[in-house]
């Protein structure tokens, strides 16, 4: 039997008396692409949160490949191969699009804890990151800071800095969110070039984009696993045009 890539099992979020997330459940596959979908404040990100360690579940159960994470750090759960992005860029704006690669790649190295070390002298690191950035069709621009480069080719550069960590499981938190028509493409082209040695779940809106890149899909409501399935049967079916689709 093959072990997921990710399990989480009735997992729970309260903020004070709010609940997040409750009893949510999933499985999701080595190489897998799913797709987690649901209204505003359905709990999406929250989950996302609690996959990669920065909120701690009120209950339940995370594992990579069969680990328990549930209370591992951030820094912990990248190590054994988790990597995401996030829902707001995050950026460092003054900083070239080579220095915010390479940040993401000496997060996972000893040498990170020398501080006095320019990054500069990080030779092979330099040499990976523009490597990377060729990945997202960025490495022409690696010598620019990122204030100079639009909304488009920041997404791009958040996903380059992620998939620098060669992970196992990649969260992308809404990588189409406020692009152009053609800024979607691009990085959609980009999400199904990722290898499938990394698993990929993504949070998305933008619905007849995201599915053409998803196997299954998870719909959330009111932080609860409404359906769950295949993509075709979960968009076909009636709660889902209820809830999401609004018919």
């Amino acid at each position: 039997m093959t072990v997921p890539a990710l399990e989480i099992i009735n997992l729970n979020k309260n903020f004070g008396g709010l609940p997040a997330t409750q009893n949510v459940s999933l499985s999701v596959l080595p190489g897998e692409r799913r797709l987690i979908i649901g209204p505003n404040g359905a709990g999406k990100t929250t989950l996302f949160n609690q996959i990669t360690g920065d909120f701690f579940p009120t209950s339940g159960t995370i594992k990579l490949f069969g680990q328990e994470v549930t209370r591992l750090k951030p820094h912990q759960r990248a190590h054994l191969g988790l990597s995401r992005t996030y829902q707001i860029i995050t950026l460092f704006n003054k900083d070239t699009l080579q220095h915010n690669i390479t940040l993401g790649l000496l997060g996972l190295q000893k040498a990170r804890w020398n501080m006095l070390r320019p990054l500069a002298t990080y030779g092979d690191m330099r040499t990976e990151a523009i490597r990377v950035l060729g990945l997202v069709n960025l490495d022409h621009l690696a010598d620019r800071p990122v204030s100079d480069i639009s909304y488009g080719e920041k997404r791009r550069v958040e996903i380059a800095m992620a998939m620098a960590q060669r992970p196992k499981v990649l969260l992308l938190d809404e990588p189409l969110a406020g692009l152009s028509s053609g800024e979607r493409t691009n990085v959609k082209q980009l999400v199904a070039a990722i290898p499938r040695e990394t698993t990929v779940v993504m949070i998305e809106h933008d619905m007849d984009t995201a599915l053409d890149l998803a196997e299954t899909v998870t719909l959330l409501h009111y932080g609860k696993v409404i359906v769950d399935g295949a993509r075709d049967a979960v968009i076909a079916d009636e709660k889902t045009r209820e809830v999401y689709l609004g018919h």
